[in-house]
């Protein structure tokens, strides 16, 4: 990680998910509105989108999250609407504490398209009268992992909604592995873990109704989705965001020291976060796997079983970075670090 993202004060998820204004002391307000030259970093994922202002000498003065929304939701009109709300919600939050400058986000499902990254500067620079030159976009990923490592350096495996492994090499091209999205993989993502445990639990009520009752997993999901009948699950995992229906993967790691079916799956989703880990280093060589992301933090066994089943010349280390930091604070200068 470079020396100018160093020194980034990580916060835990859980404090984030107590409030969604910033976690500073409101007097950093007044402060926030005399500086001029704010950068706003944007960390947007189908679940939560974080954010975090900096002021041009590198510090964090105010952060905090919105719901989340990707950048596939500006190709459809009901799409854009969905994501103007979010980002009213982003612009309220975030003008308590000052006006931007510049911008710089990461954002899911961002693949680079003129016509889509148009918008979307539009979108974001409606807010605070900014410019679309402003505004500096790329997919959530490589936000990530600029905030790991220097190109070239290692392999990011990122598990949040979904999953990827990832590698920038000395040139700054993106390499992948995974990320397909949840119809076709996303193996060891929130959604995958979700949709797991639900058909378990259903071709379990296929071939003993009632079985639910003796299953804490299914006792948890149940009432998290919020009903035991087919009704009620079916709402949830077929007109819900993808965000949405991930965020069950908490009810199933909740579940894991007393189920050996939940456990399973949360095993089963560190054995396929090695995957892509193993692919990129097939393909380019032995180098260093940061694992980041939401999905790590839901139990220890994912982890855990993910590095039991890299090879044993293979380094990994768990990352707690918060890459809407890194984003304001590349944003809050852009001289100091070309993106």
């Amino acid at each position: 990680m470079s020396a100018f993202l160093a020194g980034v004060t990580a916060i835990t998820d859980e404090k984030q998910e107590m409030t969604s204004v910033s976690t500073l002391h409101p007097s950093i307000s007044a402060i926030a509105k005399a500086n001029s030259k704010l950068g706003l970093g944007i960390d947007a994922g189908g679940t939560q989108t974080r954010w975090a202002l900096a002021n041009d000498a590198g510090q964090i003065i105010a952060d905090g999250f919105v719901n989340g929304f990707t950048a596939l939701q500006a190709g459809t009109l009901a799409g854009r609407l969905g994501l103007s709300e979010v980002l009213q919600e982003l612009a309220n939050a975030v003008s308590k504490y000052g006006t931007p400058a510049k911008v710089r986000a990461g954002l899911t499902g961002y693949g680079g398209q003129a016509e889509t990254a148009d918008e979307l500067r539009k979108l974001l620079a409606q807010p605070w009268n900014l410019l679309p030159q402003d505004i500096v976009l790329s997919n959530d990923i490589e936000l990530a992992y600029q905030d790991n490592f220097f190109p070239g350096e290692g392999y990011l495996v990122y598990s949040g909604t979904g999953s990827i492994a990832a590698y920038i090499d000395i040139e700054g091209n993106f390499h992948r592995a995974g990320g397909h999205g949840g119809v076709l993989d996303d193996a060891g993502g929130g959604f995958w873990i979700a949709r797991e445990a639900l058909r378990h639990i259903w071709r379990q009520e296929d071939e003993t109704p009632g079985s639910w009752h003796k299953s804490t997993m299914a006792q948890k999901v149940f009432e998290y989705v919020g009903g035991t009948d087919w009704s009620s699950s079916r709402e949830f995992i077929y007109s819900g965001t993808r965000g949405q229906v991930g965020m069950l993967a908490l009810a199933v790691a909740a579940a894991a020291d007393t189920d050996k079916v939940a456990y399973g799956i949360l095993k089963d989703a560190g054995r396929e976060l090695a995957r892509l880990a193993i692919a990129l280093c097939g393909r380019y060589g032995i180098r260093p796997v940061v694992l980041a992301g939401r999905v790590q933090e839901l139990h220890p066994v994912i982890a855990q079983t993910m590095h039991a089943a890299l090879p044993a010349d293979y380094s990994l280390r768990q990352s707690s970075s918060q890459p809407h930091f890194a984003a304001a604070r590349i944003a809050s200068d852009f001289g100091k670090q070309k993106t």
